[in-house]
């Protein structure tokens, strides 16, 4: 069984992660940084972590997904957003929907709540206070948290997921 696990990260959080379900995975999978040039063909079992890009899978691994077909399959995502949040749930919904799409067999999968693009932070302080994004008091307070993420709760409770997605598959 030839498995992979890709991921793309943008401030670290998605490579933390990335490397926690690594060492749950079979030996000889395949860890890559999304590159664009991934073949899913390649592979039986396919690993994909992401982080939100406005409520769905960054651009490469969407590019990645759309090759994707017929496989086994199961994801991981970190947000800004609290994990059992209607939008982190939405996401994973909407993800799990996109890979069954292709006629991909979902395994299971995992969101986890990461620091937030220190550039978005100060994008929203700039924002007009009607505007759905301005930095509100509860908006800075989710920041602040999201800052302390993944930390090792998120990593040992990642390890977890995918150790027992694997061992159904052993």
């Amino acid at each position: 069984m030839r498995s992979l696990l890709l991921y793309s990260t943008l401030t670290g959080n998605t490579e933390k992660v990335a490397k926690a379900v690594y060492e749950t995975m079979p030996q000889g999978t395949e860890l890559k940084k999304a590159s664009n040039s991934e073949e899913p063909s390649d592979y039986d079992v396919i690993v994909i972590g992401f982080w939100v890009d406005r409520g769905t899978a960054d651009e490469k691994i969407l590019k990645f997904v759309e090759k994707t077909r017929g496989k086994k399959v199961a994801f991981f995502f970190t947000l800004g957003a609290y994990p059992d949040s209607p939008h982190a749930v939405k996401t994973a919904k909407d993800f799990e929907e996109l890979l069954k799409k292709n006629d991909n067999e979902v395994l299971g999968y995992f969101m986890c709540q990461g620091r937030i693009d220190p550039k978005l932070t100060e994008k929203f302080k700039d924002l007009p206070k009607d505007h759905p994004h301005a930095m509100t008091e509860e908006r800075r307070k989710r920041h602040e948290e999201a800052s302390k993420h993944p930390d090792e709760n998120d990593l040992t409770a990642a390890k977890k997921v995918f150790s027992d997605i694997f061992s159904k598959l052993r």
